[in-house]
């Protein structure tokens, strides 16, 4: 039995959920008669203050919808460097939009609204690229699941209407934030122009994310949705694990992250290089590898010949994330095996 760490995307759906979805009522998606579907994107719509949404298998298709919308074809999109939209989703947004994008760095990822505003160049004329919109993950997936200040936040928020910009959340990982922070959905809402959410992560669906905007938006999101071959028929089934997870999986998250931290603590007293724990706000652990002899990749290999499986993001990182298939004991265990190896491997220096 491997213990995978990897993602909280390889959650499987639970005996409640499937039987959620079984006997949920379904229509035709395309023609906007899935009852399922209709009621989902009505929901989630209202959590966060919008007027409409759209359902879209990924998150990284929710994102393309939602800032081609915002950002018209040799516009500009700023993100954070090691943001998802340009890190994650294969030059999407160039390839699809004709979006230009340019970024700024932050440490772990965590917002400043005066480093993105200070990049920003809107209204730059007929021979410069003109800033139209910044996008904001929350939280940051690269950066080990930040959670962005609602301070920040709103200060952007202040700046980009002064320079009448767009702004777009990649909430992807949302519900983190929430529950981590105690920040209302609606409160993170009300300052971004188009937003996406994922319920396959922390939430535990199978597959599903919203895009949310104003309902004219939306309508158009539609459009692009049918175009790039994403408009869905039956999907209330799907849909209906979304509903499901909405009813029982937000308030768990805090076990997650309770035992992220107890992964990081544990990881972090053998090796302090590796991780700090006051670092880990919800339920992702970045874990740098340069101060041990051996690859991410191969320490990666070595854990699953142990049965616990650990995402590799680059030469010298990875990455633990916690999720709802992750109880105690696996993360006890997991604990054990990871720093048994660490030992192992810093007493081959």
């Amino acid at each position: 039995m491997q213990i995978d760490l990897r993602s909280d995307t390889v959650t499987l759906p639970s005996v409640p959920m499937r039987q959620a979805m079984a006997s949920a009522p379904v229509g035709d998606d395309v023609y906007g008669e899935d009852p399922t579907v209709n009621s989902l994107e009505e929901r989630v719509a209202e959590l966060f203050g919008k007027e409409a949404g759209v359902f879209a298998p990924t998150g990284s298709l929710a994102n393309q919808l939602a800032i081609r919308t915002l950002v018209a074809p040799g516009e500009e999109l700023l993100v954070e460097t090691n943001s998802h939209i340009v890190r994650a989703e294969l030059g999407a947004a160039a390839v699809f939009s004709g979006i230009t994008t340019r970024t700024w760095h932050a440490e772990r990822g965590l917002l400043s609204a005066h480093d993105a505003l200070s990049i920003a160049k809107p209204n730059s004329g007929s021979y410069l690229v003109s800033t139209t919109a910044i996008a904001v993950e929350n939280t940051h997936n690269f950066g080990g699941g930040t959670i962005q200040p609602i301070e920040e936040i709103r200060a952007l928020h202040k700046g980009a209407q002064e320079l009448g910009l767009y702004l777009h959340l990649d909430g992807a990982r949302i519900f983190n934030a929430h529950i981590a922070s105690g920040v209302a959905l609606k409160e993170y809402g009300k300052y971004f122009d188009t937003i996406s959410v994922c319920l396959s992560k922390g939430l535990g669906a199978p597959v599903g994310s919203i895009a949310l905007s104003t309902k004219d938006r939306i309508s158009k999101a539609r459009v692009w949705r049918k175009r790039y071959g994403a408009g869905m028929r039956q999907v209330g089934i799907l849909a209906a694990a979304g509903h499901f997870a909405l009813d029982n999986n937000q308030t768990r998250l805090v076990d997650d992250h309770r035992r992220a931290k107890y992964l990081a603590t544990q990881l972090n007293s053998v090796l302090a290089s590796l991780v700090n724990p006051d670092h880990v706000q919800t339920n992702i652990v970045g874990l740098n590898f340069a101060d041990l002899p051996i690859s991410a990749s191969e320490f990666a290999q070595l854990a699953k010949s142990e049965g616990v499986l650990v995402s590799v993001l680059g030469p010298k990182f990875g990455r633990l994330v916690t999720h709802v298939d992750i109880d105690d004991e696996a993360m006890e265990k997991s604990a054990e095996i990871l720093i048994k190896l660490l030992q192992r491997t810093l007493m081959s220096k």
